[in-house]
């Protein structure tokens, strides 16, 4: 799994976690919905981590607790 897709994984699982949706996921966050499903479209290879960083701030955790999750521990390389 490369980077980009453990982030929308990541995302996934907490707003699961929380039962919202991808779309309340980005008004909590102040980002237009068309980004959050953006972010979830696996043919989008990239996401800046500005955006990662607001979608953290609208779920009130800190991009140390969003990043130590057990599913970056073992991503493929990004270098091809």
């Amino acid at each position: 799994m490369n980077v980009k897709d453990a982030v929308a994984k990541r995302f996934q699982q907490l707003c699961v976690e929380r039962g919202i949706r991808i779309n309340e996921l980005a008004n909590l966050s102040g980002v237009t919905p068309s980004t959050a499903y953006s972010m979830m479209d696996p043919r989008r290879r990239e996401i800046s981590i500005v955006t990662i960083k607001k979608f953290c701030d609208g779920l009130d955790i800190s991009l140390g607790e969003f990043f130590t999750a057990p599913i970056f521990q073992d991503l493929e390389q990004e270098i091809k």
